[in-house]
């Protein structure tokens, strides 16, 4: 008789803004009862999906299944991370990078498929100022839109883009100091983001060869351009084009400082935080096991 793993699912409800609440039938009809012995919580507010990571990790569950978008997992990553268990992914956010990066299906049944193989592997994960990073962070224009995003409550795509268009007019670039592996850069930057893995979510490409394999940072630095030039912009993000567009520099790294001119918004995995000038981003390669394809 060989002992079954124990595995928690912690499902953010609102994740994605579709709900939630049938996702423990799902599990039931397509987990391999064989294999796992399921448990589900529900997160009931920002940060509950950590707290409950962490005591799911402390007591005696193997595996912790985030059910959620890009902020759910981060949650749960950090706690799985810490404690040195299996993190399992089902991806229910809206953009779902660091998933689409592993090619975890959207489709239930098939992620649940990949979880019931129980394939592992590890991934590098990245820290931003100590607090860890998965898929993305970064700083300027998107950490100013998320900001100002978070703070408005008609979600969704369509006001993500009208309040864009609204802020983009108004938005300054700043100048950066960067010091990368040790070489000095100064920036006039619209935005720099540190990416883990390639996307910001939704096929939306900020560095496409960016890997979670392979040890290192991409600095993306969105050079300041015409506000004409903004549908440019989003073609070669699209088109996963970034590596040769001259409206981004892109540079890798293992130790990255920068010092930029005023405290403010930056953004972590999707997370809108107000951080000082001073922003330290670093690797741990291959420190995450992850259950993949």
């Amino acid at each position: 008789m060989h002992t079954k793993i124990n595995i928690l699912f912690i499902i953010n409800p609102i994740s994605g803004g579709r709900g939630k609440l049938r996702i423990p039938d799902f599990i039931d009809r397509y987990l391999d009862k064989e294999k796992f012995n399921a448990n589900f919580v529900f997160s009931e507010y920002v940060g509950h999906a950590g707290e409950l990571a962490d005591e799911a990790a402390s007591k005696n569950f193997d595996v912790i299944v985030a059910a959620g978008g890009d902020g759910t997992i981060n949650e749960v990553a950090t706690k799985v991370l810490k404690h040195d268990k299996v993190l399992g992914i089902l991806p229910l956010g809206s953009g779902n990078g660091l998933a689409r990066f592993l090619k975890i299906p959207k489709n239930l049944k098939y992620a649940l498929g990949l979880i019931n193989n129980f394939k592992t592997d590890c991934v590098d994960t990245a820290q931003f100022n100590h607090k860890c990073f998965f898929n993305l962070a970064g700083m300027g224009f998107d950490a100013h839109l998320s900001s100002v995003f978070s703070k408005d409550k008609k979600r969704g795509l369509s006001g993500y883009v009208k309040l864009g268009f609204k802020e983009v007019f108004n938005y300054k670039p700043q100048t950066y100091q960067l010091n990368i592996d040790g070489t000095a850069y100064t920036r006039k930057a619209f935005a720099i983001s540190i990416a883990n893995s390639s996307q910001y979510g939704n096929d939306v490409y900020i560095a496409p060869n960016a890997s979670v394999k392979d040890g290192l940072l991409d600095v993306c630095i969105i050079k300041p351009f015409p506000i004409i030039k903004l549908p440019v912009l989003g073609y070669v993000m699209l088109r996963a084009k970034a590596e040769n567009s001259d409206m981004i520099e892109i540079i890798k790294g293992k130790n990255i400082r920068i010092t930029r001119e005023m405290a403010g918004a930056v953004h972590v995995d999707g997370e809108p935080l107000q951080m000082g000038t001073e922003i330290e981003a670093i690797v741990n390669p291959l420190s995450l096991k992850v259950i993949v394809p």
